[in-house]
């Protein structure tokens, strides 16, 4: 019986490394994307999502949105109450996020946006990045137009967060949060190449119950 056990552990150790052996190994991190990597904190509900502040150049050039561990109640309601806020972790390689890692920062966070004027509200807090929405790295971008193209990521049965694929500049970023009633379209046009974000809500509102999420077009003016 114990050589029966001991050709049986052998068997399934070597079965073990067979299935392991083919699972594709992750690329190499690149160093360029190492680096501070700001991001603003949305929420719905009681789930919170951080969201990193794209830009055109490396190591920003990606557009990610991440579920993070909801710490307590004055975390929560903090970012449900505040405008806008903002964190500044400390450095690390924003791929790790693109891979779809569970990792763990220590960040300050910010009433407010962290370089305009937004004041100090926590410092080193920790943030427990969990569960990847979404990931999109800036490759071939579309050039600017009043044509606007959305992705969206499931988040419950029938809710949705909807996200503007950033084009070349003039773009803007934009989430919202669509509890939805109805169908919606993932491209329109609007009146401007970047449009107000009360004429974006407007584009939602047969879908369902909208929630704006965040919206920055400062960022996206030029290259």
């Amino acid at each position: 019986m114990k050589l029966f056990y001991l050709i049986f552990g052998l068997l399934l150790s070597a079965f073990v490394v067979a299935e392991e052996e083919k699972k594709p190994k992750p690329k190499p991190l690149d160093p360029v994307y190492y680096g501070v990597h700001p991001m603003a904190l949305v929420n719905k509900g009681s789930n919170i999502y951080a969201v990193n502040m794209s830009g055109y150049r490396p190591p920003h050039d990606l557009q990610i949105i991440y579920q993070i561990k909801n710490p307590d109640v004055a975390f929560l309601n903090l970012v449900k109450d505040a405008e806008l806020v903002t964190i500044k972790p400390q450095k690390f390689n924003i791929q790790r996020l693109l891979r779809g890692e569970e990792i763990t920062l220590t960040a300050d966070v910010y009433m407010g946006h962290f370089d305009r004027g937004g004041s100090l509200f926590y410092a080193n807090r920790t943030i427990e990045f969990t569960d990847k929405l979404y990931g999109r790295e800036f490759k071939g971008l579309e050039d600017s137009t009043q044509w606007q193209e959305y992705d969206y990521v499931d988040v419950k049965s029938n809710e949705r967060i909807y996200i503007h694929k950033i084009q070349n500049a003039p773009s803007f970023s934009h989430l919202i949060y669509v509890d939805m009633r109805g169908a919606c379209l993932q491209k329109f046009r609007t009146s401007k190449r970047v449009p107000q974000e009360s004429e974006l809500t407007y584009k939602f509102v047969n879908c369902g119950t909208l929630k704006p999420l965040y919206y920055e077009s400062e960022d996206f003016q030029e290259k």
